[in-house]
């Protein structure tokens, strides 16, 4: 587990740009059941999560269609609402970060950290927009 000082300024930067952080399994269930489509970070405290993962997803807001919820769980901090999360991405193995698309509680796309790690913010940022335009 994490300090909390350590991680405050990571789970606002996501929340800054429109994400509701999660803390509980309930919280999880409970937007994933959402009408519409539903954007979930699995948070890190990780350099790719830093330089990456959190600044491509809140790039990729930017474009014309985005999912109608953003949410996010901080893995190593809420652990019970991102294992419940990484249920809910399965066949897709745990990993930090993550980016996962929902579609009225389904998954359709996925970004693992090896999609993440070595690419540029606006690569995460178009990857995500491509599947935004499809499903949302």
């Amino acid at each position: 587990m994490y300090p909390p000082e350590l991680v405050k300024p990571m789970q606002t930067e996501l929340e800054n740009a429109g994400f509701k952080s999660l803390h509980s399994a309930l919280e999880v269930e409970e937007i994933l059941k959402k009408e519409g489509t539903t954007l979930v970070v699995v948070n890190s405290v990780c350099g790719c999560a830093a330089g990456t993962a959190r600044p491509g997803a809140v790039l990729s807001l930017q474009y014309d269609k985005i999912p109608s919820n953003l949410a996010t769980v901080f893995a190593g901090v809420d652990v019970e609402a991102t294992a419940t999360a990484r249920e809910n991405m399965i066949p897709f193995p745990p990993s930090s970060p993550a980016i996962a698309l929902f579609k009225d509680g389904v998954l359709v796309h996925m970004l693992e950290r090896h999609h993440i790690e070595g690419r540029s913010a606006e690569v995460i940022a178009s990857n995500l927009a491509g599947a935004y335009e499809e499903h949302c």
